[in-house]
């Protein structure tokens, strides 16, 4: 087993009493650049999101297979939902308690995420896909979803906005080719041995990236970045640090919880969340119960989720310009307006209207996600991120809610009055996001103060281990 030397760092502290642990470069601690945390999480997330973007346009020739109803396909998709937005809190706390290595998480998310697949293929028993496709299968998606989120911001967090949104995005616009085989080559003859396949597949990809996968650090700062000029608003960060100031200090998860921020923005991804999946799931069904061809159908579900992810990577990079919360709030009025669109085009039965709200509805479905990823740390700190993100994200346990709940509201009243009461709600969440402001430091966590002298070096971290 390979043993190493941690280098040598300092710990400064900024004039917002922040840490700064300076002295160490990625190539010492990873052995390699960190962009590598960038395009390695990028690839797994492409990898994770066939279960929330892909799914959609699998069901109809599950069903046939099976002979399930639209209840019982919506309800697969709503347990996953749970265990995928569930796992991110405790997966979080396991993290920064080091019981469990972003390593670890990531090859146990790989595997489950793949037996999800496989199991939906073999069996049409319902309870076993409860189990595979929605506990297991969510939960693995969850874990790699949320182990690279935070690996991204730890590893930047002098620019996290671009990085963020290029991650993100991969969870969205991955799916596309997946989408385009279940919607032309997917069959009640081979849905088996495609389905196993493309399991397969989730399981060798993410966990060769897992294998590179490593945290910074606590308060790590990259080498060739000053943080005290930094801090200042100097040099090319200035415009990016007046409109998204650093968190005033690392909130813990207990202090973060004792803010009433944490609890305005899981509301908002509560809201946002829910109309997304409600477009998801009912961007294909609409057309195709407008009468139109699986085309039109395979098209929209296409451009829906390359619109959703490329949007992602760009609001991180306008978030930067802008502002974060200008952006989100922007996001949500284009969010619930969209919804409004997609069924005026419906009513019109005008397919090149209803494709240009799939793009617009694809944009606002998925462009709020790295904004409350970038958000999080934003307000609350990086070092405690995976538990305070995993928190607002356990949102998503509510908004999934929304997909069979919008099956049975559709059923009751019709597509009309619940597109009209989805931009509404998407309405509301920009209220909701417009009340936000950063916390003041108030309790000084006294574990995130170094004392005045400056240490050469961690005597507890003197010997890591190719395993860490």
């Amino acid at each position: 087993m390979a043993i190493s030397k941690t280098p040598s760092y300092q710990e400064i502290q900024g004039a917002t009493g922040r840490v700064f642990r300076v002295g160490e470069s990625s190539q010492e601690i990873l052995g390699r650049s960190r962009n590598y945390m960038v395009y390695l999480p990028w690839v797994a997330m492409m990898l994770a999101g066939i279960y929330e973007y892909a799914y959609g346009s699998a069901v109809d020739t599950l069903q046939s297979a099976y002979g399930w109803s639209d209840t019982v396909t919506f309800l697969f998709s709503a347990i996953w939902g749970l265990f995928q937005a569930g796992i991110a809190l405790p997966a979080g706390q396991l993290r920064e308690k080091n019981i469990v290595s972003a390593r670890t998480a990531m090859f146990a998310g790989g595997v489950f995420a793949g037996i999800g697949l496989i199991t939906l293929g073999n069996t049409s028993n319902i309870a076993i896909n409860i189990i595979g496709f929605g506990l297991i299968g969510g939960t693995g998606a969850g874990l790699i979803y949320a182990t690279c989120i935070n690996m991204v911001g730890k590893w930047f967090p002098e620019k996290k906005g671009a990085r963020t949104g290029f991650v993100n995005g991969g969870f969205a616009y991955g799916s596309i080719p997946f989408i385009v085989i279940f919607n032309y080559w997917f069959t009640v003859g081979n849905h088996s041995w495609v389905l196993d396949l493309i399991g397969a597949f989730v399981i060798v990809g993410v966990c060769a990236c897992a294998y590179f996968f490593k945290d910074p650090p606590k308060n790590w700062w990259p080498e060739d970045v000053d943080p005290t000029r930094w801090e200042s608003n100097a040099g090319k960060a200035k415009r990016n640090l007046e409109k998204n100031p650093p968190a005033q200090k690392q909130f813990t998860w207990g202090e973060a919880m004792r803010r009433w921020q944490m609890y305005a923005l899981w509301g908002a991804l509560v809201l946002t969340s829910g109309v997304s999946f409600f477009g998801i799931a009912f961007e294909s069904h609409y057309a195709k119960d407008l009468g139109w061809a699986a085309f039109v159908a395979t098209v929209s579900a296409v451009l829906l989720a390359l619109v959703n992810g490329v949007g992602r990577a760009i609001v991180g990079w306008s978030s930067d310009l802008i502002g974060r919360k200008q952006t989100l709030i922007a996001i949500c009025v284009i969010l619930g307006l969209a919804q409004w669109g997609t069924v005026w085009a419906g009513s019109m039965h005008n397919e090149i209207l209803f494709f240009v709200f799939a793009v617009v509805s694809g944009f606002g479905g998925g462009a709020f996600y790295p904004m409350f990823a970038m958000m999080t740390p934003d307000y609350f700190g990086e070092n405690y991120n995976a538990s305070n993100y995993g928190t607002v994200y356990s949102g998503k346990l509510v908004g999934v809610f929304c997909a069979p709940l919008g099956a049975a509201f559709v059923a009751a009243e019709g597509y009309t009055a619940t597109y009209i009461l989805a931009g509404a709600i998407g309405l509301v969440s920009a209220l909701l996001v417009l009340t936000l402001r950063q916390p003041k430091a108030g309790i000084v966590d006294p574990a995130s103060v170094p004392a005045q002298s400056v240490p050469s070096e961690d005597p507890a971290r003197s010997q890591v281990t190719s395993e860490e």
